[in-house]
C-alpha cells in the first residue's frame, strides 16, 4: 500500500515488445495498434486532468487526482477510497478477464496496483522466438521478391515506352494509351521505392508516432499513384470496347477523355483524400488503413474494378457474338480471335483478385493479400509490357524492318568504303 507509485515504464514497455511480434501479421498496419491505443487512452486521460486543474477543489477536502499510469486511467477520489479497473481492451493482444485491478486512495498518495497489471491481464498465446524469426524472414524473404518485380517491371515499362516512341508507325491512339498505361506502372512502382525509403529506411524512427511531411506526400503520392494505375486500366477496357463498338475505328477526340479519367480523376480523389485527413485525421503518415476516412481512397479503386469487370463480361459477350456471325470476314475474325485472346489475359489485369480481398476486413488474409497485391501486383507491369509491347505482332514486325534496314544501310556502308579503298 506504501508511497506514491511511480508509472509502469517498464511494464508497459515489456507489453508492447512482447505484442508487437504478434500484431504484425495481423492487421494492415498493426504495429501501430496498441502505441495508439495507449496514446488515445493517455489524451483522452489528460484533458481530464488538464479540467480538473482549471477547478479548484473544495478547501479542507484531501484526495487523489486523476493519474495516467502508463497503462490505466485513474479518475480522482477522496482518502480511503478506492477504485477497480479492469484489462485494457486490445483485440488480439489480451485475453478476456474479468479480474479487477484497484488501487486505494491513501494520504501518501494511490497505493500500487493490486494485483499487478503482468499478474491480471494475462496476454494472448504468442508465438515462439523461432515463429517470430521465421515471420521476419517470411517479410523480409516478400521484400526481396516485390522488388526484383517492380524492378523488373520498371525495366520492361521503359523499354516498352522507348519502343512505341521511336517507331513512327507506332504512333496512334491505341499505342498512346498503353504508353499512359506503361507510366502509372512505373509511377506505381517508383512509389513504393520511395514510401519504403520514407517511412522504413531508418530503424531508429518511430514509425507509429511519426508525422513528418515527407512521409505524409510519400502515401498521398503512392494513393495517387494505385488510383492511376486502376484508371488506366479501366481505360484500357473502355478503349477495347470503344473500337468493338465502333468496328475498329478509332477516334482520337477519345483521348483527352481519357487522360482526364486515367490522371484527373484519380488526382481529384487524393486531393479530397489529403483535405479530409487535413481536416479531420491528421495524425500519423495517413498509412492507416483502418480508419474510416481509407474509404475516399478504396471506394473510387472498387468502382474502377467493378466497372472494368462488367466491361469484360460485355466484351467477351460481343467478341463471342461476332466470332460466331456469318457476316464476318475470315480476316475480321482472326482479328476478334486476337482480341480474345487479349482480353483473356486481361483477367489478372482487371483487378479481378482485387475483388476478392476488396471487402474482407482489413485483417484478413493478411498473408494472401500481401502476396496478391505485392509479390503478384509488382510483376503486372512486366506482364502489360510483355502483352501490349514484346508479344505485339505489330511491334514486331517493325522491329524486323527497321533491324533489316539498318543491316542493309550497314552492309552498303561496308561496301562503299571497300569499293573507295579498292578504287583508291
Amino acid at each position: 500500500m506504501g508511497g506514491p507509485w511511480q508509472p509502469p515504464g517498464t511494464c508497459l514497455l515489456l507489453v508492447l515488445l512482447l505484442a508487437l511480434p504478434m500484431l504484425r501479421v495481423r492487421a494492415t498496419h498493426p504495429d501501430c495498434s496498441v502505441v495508439l491505443y495507449f496514446q488515445e487512452q493517455e489524451a483522452e486521460c489528460l484533458e481530464i486532468i488538464r479540467s480538473e486543474s482549471q477547478t479548484p477543489a473544495p478547501p479542507g477536502q484531501q484526495g487523489c487526482l486523476t493519474e495516467w499510469d502508463g497503462v490505466s486511467c485513474w479518475s480522482a477520489l477522496p482518502v480511503g477510497q478506492s477504485r477497480a479497473v479492469a484489462c485494457p481492451e486490445i483485440l488480439h493482444v489480451f485475453k478476456k478477464s474479468k479480474v479487477l485491478i484497484r488501487r486505494n486512495c491513501t494520504e501518501s498518495g494511490w497505493s500500487f496496483p493490486s494485483p499487478p497489471y503482468y499478474n491480471a491481464c494475462e496476454l494472448e498465446a504468442i508465438g515462439s522466438n523461432n515463429d517470430t524469426e521465421a515471420k521476419k524472414g517470411y517479410f523480409v524473404t516478400m521484400k526481396v521478391l516485390y522488388t526484383c518485380g517492380y524492378s523488373t517491371s520498371l525495366a520492361a515499362l521503359l523499354l516498352a515506352i522507348g519502343i512505341f516512341s521511336c517507331f513512327r508507325k507506332l504512333h496512334c491512339t491505341r499505342n498512346s494509351i498503353h504508353i499512359h498505361f506503361f507510366t502509372s506502372f512505373i509511377l506505381r512502382g517508383a512509389a513504393v521505392f520511395i514510401k519504403d525509403a520514407v517511412l522504413f529506411s531508418d530503424e531508429s524512427i518511430d514509425h507509429c508516432t511519426m508525422s513528418t511531411v515527407n512521409c505524409k506526400a510519400a502515401i498521398a503520392f503512392f494513393q495517387y499513384s494505385v488510383l492511376a494505375n486502376f484508371y488506366w486500366l479501366l481505360v484500357e477496357g473502355m478503349y477495347l470496347q470503344t473500337l468493338l463498338l465502333l468496328t475498329f475505328t478509332s477516334d482520337k477526340r477519345y483521348i483527352w477523355w481519357y487522360i482526364l479519367i486515367g490522371w484527373g480523376v484519380p488526382m481529384l480523389t487524393v486531393c479530397v483524400w489529403v483535405v479530409t485527413r487535413l481536416q479531420y485525421d491528421n495524425h500519423g503518415c495517413w498509412d492507416d488503413y483502418t480508419s474510416l476516412y481509407w474509404w475516399v481512397i478504396k471506394a473510387p479503386i472498387l468502382l474502377a474494378i467493378f466497372v472494368n469487370f462488367l466491361i469484360f463480361l460485355n466484351v467477351t459477350r460481343m467478341l463471342a457474338q461476332k466470332i460466331r456471325s456469318p457476316d464476318i470476314s475470315k480476316n475480321y475474325k482472326q482479328q476478334y480471335m486476337r482480341l480474345t485472346k487479349s482480353t483473356l489475359l486481361l483477367i489478372p489485369l482487371f483487378g479481378v483478385h482485387y475483388v476478392v480481398f476488396a471487402l474482407f476486413p482489413e485483417h484478413i488474409g493478411v498473408d494472401a493479400r500481401l502476396y496478391f497485391e505485392l509479390v503478384l501486383g509488382s510483376y503486372q507491369g512486366f506482364l502489360v509490357a510483355l502483352l501490349y509491347c514484346f508479344l505485339n505482332g505489330e511491334v514486331q514486325a517493325e522491329i524486323k524492318r527497321n533491324w533489316g534496314k539498318w543491316q542493309s544501310s550497314m552492309e552498303s556502308n561496308v561496301f562503299n568504303l571497300a569499293t573507295q579503298d579498292f578504287t583508291a
